[in-house]
């Protein structure tokens, strides 16, 4: 059942309490049909996350890896990293939504941990589609009809994307940065210069040597990136080696170049996804209760909120959260992000 009247989450992080992980996993694929979670072959994954032990199930064209936390019983809530972070980005927040009762489910995406593909011959596709897919597939393999679906990055694309194209599979949204979901014929418009100098590294990774150049630096481009979008989190090395064992994913380089050379339209997608991202080119609104939140720091590219209020017709609000708080949102005002799960899916109570 959904709560319907939180009371306020103690911002003091060192109140957090870790709850033990329960883990449920089954075989999903595109298209495939929802199978019982006690069918599952699971395995658990060498290196356990500090919140939990990380399991593996092979899932469609996928070997999923994921932490689940909470009862099994409990409203579920599906969480998305970004690029480039991992689950640690929910270490924080996951507990204190499993301790109100939910059933919080935190997968590594795509090229991503311990999530790995199960062909070499399946396409390294990282089109938006693919990945708001392989979420929908998910809810299926564990059997579960409807989720709050929350992120931030390419985990707010994810979640934003479900929310439009499965309404009736998702109870409500929290997406940071608001409405981030794109087409190639929109991306290939020429941004003013001071935007175009934000999305350097987009145009870094459209070359042969930025191919190269990530592959050979990965951890120091990234933790650059960490701080060029956060530039007043005071994040530790253990904090960024902790989700930097992710990035060692055999099909992160590949991944990651192709999300963003398939936004310049400068990489193909898959025929299957054609006509889903048809419908995604038209930029339909999100229908379901919503809450958008932002950093008041956040130095990553970003829309502003008045440029996407217009995308959500539903029970809706925005959060400015103050204090010096980044593009990884989750991870550094874990307890604002978990109220606001709690506080969207009271407004679709």
């Amino acid at each position: 059942m959904i709560e319907t009247s939180p009371a306020p989450l103690n911002p003091d992080r060192r109140s957090f309490v870790f709850g033990a992980a329960a883990i449920v996993a089954t075989a999903i694929g595109t298209g495939a049909q929802a199978r019982s979670a006690s069918s599952a072959r699971v395995t658990t994954a060498q290196g356990a996350s500090s919140f939990g032990p990380v399991r593996q199930v092979d899932a469609g064209v996928l070997n999923i890896g994921y932490v689940e936390m909470g009862p099994a019983t409990g409203m579920p809530i599906l969480l998305f990293h970004g690029w480039p972070y991992d689950i640690h980005a929910f270490a924080e927040v996951a507990p204190l939504l499993a301790a109100r009762g939910y059933r919080v489910i935190v997968p590594h995406l795509r090229g991503h941990g311990t999530t790995l593909f199960r062909s070499e011959a399946t396409p390294r596709n990282a089109q938006q589609a693919a990945l708001a897919a392989d979420g929908i597939a998910l809810m299926d393999a564990l059997a579960i009809r409807k989720a709050v679906v929350a992120g931030f990055d390419w985990g707010a694309r994810t979640a934003d994307i479900m929310a439009v194209l499965w309404p009736e599979r998702c109870v409500a949204l929290v997406s940071v940065s608001g409405y981030l979901i794109g087409s190639q014929a929109a991306n290939a418009k020429p941004l003013p210069p001071a935007a175009e100098l934000q999305w350097w590294y987009q145009f870094y990774f459209a070359t042969e040597r930025g191919k190269d150049g990530y592959a050979a630096n990965t951890n120091a481009f990234n933790k650059q990136i960490w701080q060029l979008a956060s530039p007043k989190w005071a994040f530790d090395d253990a904090t960024f080696a902790r989700s930097a064992a992710s990035f060692a994913n055999p099909d992160h380089v590949t991944i990651v170049i192709h999300n963003y050379r398939w936004r310049l339209g400068l990489a193909d997608g898959e025929r299957q996804y054609d006509a889903i991202e048809a419908r995604l080119a038209a930029a339909p609104p999100v229908t379901i209760p919503a809450i958008t939140m932002e950093g008041d720091a956040n130095g990553a590219p970003h829309p502003q909120p008045e440029q996407y209020r217009a995308k959500f017709a539903g029970p809706y609000a925005h959060r400015l959260i103050t204090g010096g708080v980044g593009h990884n949102l989750p991870q550094e005002a874990p307890a604002a992000f978990a109220q606001a799960v709690l506080d969207a899916a009271r407004l679709a109570a």
